[in-house]
């Protein structure tokens, strides 16, 4: 497909002139011009007058027909989107989408019709296909693939995280969206693995920068990413590898007729600050069902991330229990085996004691019972209607506030569709649901009320499976505001406060972030049920400051604005809470970083600054409680210390 797309694209001029559309950005600053040109479709897109997205095609293949080549231009319809819509669970608490509708009309060689609607707002770019019914005795397609495609300038640079192999890894549970970035790469540099890229895709193009990904996908497609790239018609939309589930079920993507595909959508800007507050995943789609209670958001402990295993038992859990009392906090999860080593009739009685301390317990479930090797209980609970029905309704007669559901090594429509079966009735039931070893979110906290969040990334387990990710982690967390987490919640799981990633605090190796760094990820990394690793131990060995700072931390929020960063060296985001706002920085480098930041919101005020104090001589920094005054026209200078942070409220 690659080379057919290749091979489309030679036969177009590059100049085109016949037939185009353009269509603007309500400021007028996007442009997107959509052309066709010898039965081909093609886009490009220019901000500021600046060319972000040369010549790029359009189409898809389909059982239906043909609609890559042989197209024919029929008419355009515009009209103007104004909504405004509230959330609960991401980045803005409320969100106003302005743009301009285009939908194009094509017809193929066999005279059947192609809709490609664009939505183009001021710095986002949505647009996707429909297909209607053959007559009467076609009302449902297989789309084989698409041609759809993002072709960059030749200087840009990438910030990409490869696809990974099928049925590989721990237990054979990828692809989980678990493989390591690579910053400024070439467009030249092939994926690891073969098989492209995962979504979201970062690009710093000579005049900004561009982010492309994928909204609007449910049970009724397959969830995509991007091809390796190829000279002169740049990154495909690639559907997932046949091999995925053990070869069950099909890489291709059906719905019925009339349908659509999900949105590909890009967002972009001379500078980050479009790209971290996007909402365009939310602003495309509309809620799926109505949520059957008010779920809540919080903070939970838990004892796997460090402790492991073993610590999936009565006593150990109670530990923790009294821990999320002690500091106000929602929830405990009880992770992996906890049927095994705890019991059904003991995690009764032990809900009973978290409910009597004010606590709510999450529980752990394996997904489903073929398509991996992965051993941890409890397994074939989640992956059949029967199965879940009967397990959602314990859990509901229980008060459990909700499930991690773990291991969904798919991106296949029927790895989709379980998602969404095990979202929809979850909500019958009243549980809220975080998925981990999985696929990213794509519009899923608008779509379904329910859904917490995801891991997908290499998140916090593996800063204590490895040193070496523990030494990443400031290069990790500095990339996902700018990718990862611009696009949905995410479940990075753990705001670490042990200063060795060990049960003693002592053995094994240590944290190489600091205090404040870990604090302020708490703030730059967005979940509405977020994980605070605190143990036990840390009411004694964290400074009261801190443990004072975490006692009130939110983790839902109103407002986001990019202050500053670079992905994967630093990055300084500000919150808005109710009318508190907070000002969180990550340097995620070697060196220190000194920066002047403009803060209206602070403008004239003193304020509680959370900072590394530099240690003597090579010594370790130290973390400190400061006030600091910001000038009248709101700007301060701050340094950052190597992998340190700062907090200002």
């Amino acid at each position: 497909m690659r080379k057919l797309c290749l091979l489309l694209l030679a036969s177009v001029a590059l100049t085109m002139h016949a037939k185009e559309t353009t269509v603007k950005s309500p400021d007028g600053r996007v442009a997107v011009t959509i052309a066709d040109e010898r039965g081909l479709v093609t886009y490009s897109v220019t901000y500021a007058g600046q060319t972000f997205l040369k010549t790029s095609l359009l189409g898809l293949k389909s059982d239906l027909g043909d609609f890559t080549r042989g197209l024919s231009f029929k008419d355009v319809r515009f009209s103007d989107i104004d909504r405004s819509y509230t959330m609960t669970r991401t980045k803005a608490s409320s969100a106003h989408y302005v743009a301009r509708q285009a939908d194009l009309t094509y017809v193929n060689s066999e005279g059947l019709p192609l809709v490609i609607t664009f939505c183009v707002s001021n710095n986002d770019i949505a647009f996707r296909y429909s297909l209607q019914p053959k007559g009467e005795e076609r009302l449902n397609t297989v789309i084989y693939y698409e041609t759809s495609s993002f072709n960059f300038p030749e200087a840009t640079t990438t910030f990409l995280t490869p696809q990974s192999l099928p049925m590989v890894g721990w237990q054979r549970t990828k692809p989980s969206y678990e493989e390591e970035y690579k910053a400024e790469a070439p467009l030249t540099d092939r994926s690891a693995f073969g098989e492209g890229f995962t979504f979201p895709c970062l690009f710093h193009v000579p005049n900004g920068w561009v982010l492309v990904s994928e909204t609007g996908v449910n049970s009724n497609y397959v969830a995509s990413h991007l091809s390796d790239y190829t000279a002169g018609s740049g990154y495909t939309v690639t559907f997932p590898n046949i091999g995925e589930m053990q070869g069950l079920g099909s890489s291709w993507g059906a719905f019925a007729l009339p349908g659509s595909t999900p949105w590909r959508t890009i967002t972009l800007g001379n500078t980050l600050k479009p790209i971290v507050e996007t909402t365009i995943p939310f602003d495309v789609v509309e809620p799926l069902y109505e949520p059957t209670k008010d779920y809540q958001p919080g903070r939970y402990t838990w004892s796997w991330l460090i402790w492991q295993d073993e610590s999936v038992n009565y006593d150990d859990q109670v530990k923790m229990i009294d821990l999320s009392a002690a500091m106000g906090y929602e929830y405990v999860l009880v992770d992996n085996w906890w049927d095994k080593q705890i019991g059904r009739e003991r995690i009764e009685e032990l809900n009973r004691y978290a409910n009597s301390k004010g606590v709510k317990l999450l529980l752990w479930y394996n997904s489903n019972g073929y398509a991996n090797d992965a051993p941890q209980t409890p397994k074939h609970c989640m992956n059949t209607a029967l199965a879940r029905n009967r397990e959602m309704a314990w859990l509901q007669k229980l008060g459990i506030a909700g499930i991690k559901v773990d291991f969904l090594g798919s991106d296949k429509q029927e790895c989709i569709k379980l998602y969404e079966d095990i979202l929809a009735d979850a909500n019958r039931y009243g549980l809220q649901v975080v998925f981990h070893g999985c696929t990213i979110p794509r519009g899923w906290e608008r779509m379904y009320p329910n859904y917490v969040a995801s891991e997908a990334a290499l998140a916090s387990e593996n800063i204590m499976f490895n040193e070496h990710h523990a030494k990443t982690e400031g290069f990790e967390l500095t990339m996902h505001p700018f990718a990862r987490n611009a696009v949905g919640s995410f479940d990075w799981g753990g705001i670490i406060m042990n200063h060795h990633i060990a049960r003693d605090n002592r053995s094994r190796h240590r944290r190489y972030t600091t205090d404040i760094f870990e604090m302020a990820s708490g703030i730059v990394l967005q979940t509405s049920v977020n994980c605070v690793a605190l143990y036990p131990n840390n009411l004694q060995d964290v400074p009261q400051f801190e443990l004072d700072f975490l006692k009130q931390l939110p983790t839902t929020w109103d407002e986001v604005r990019y202050l500053d960063g670079y992905p994967t060296k630093y990055v300084v985001l500000a919150r808005r809470a109710g009318s508190k706002w907070y000002v969180a920085g990550l340097n995620g480098t070697h060196q220190a970083k000194t920066l002047q930041l403009s803060l209206p919101m602070f403008a004239g005020k003193t304020v509680k600054y959370y900072i590394d104090q530099p240690g003597k001589k090579g010594a370790p920094s130290t973390p400190v409680l400061k006030t600091l005054k910001v000038d009248k026209k709101g700007l301060v200078k701050v340094t950052m210390q190597p992998m340190g942070g700062l907090i200002i409220m």
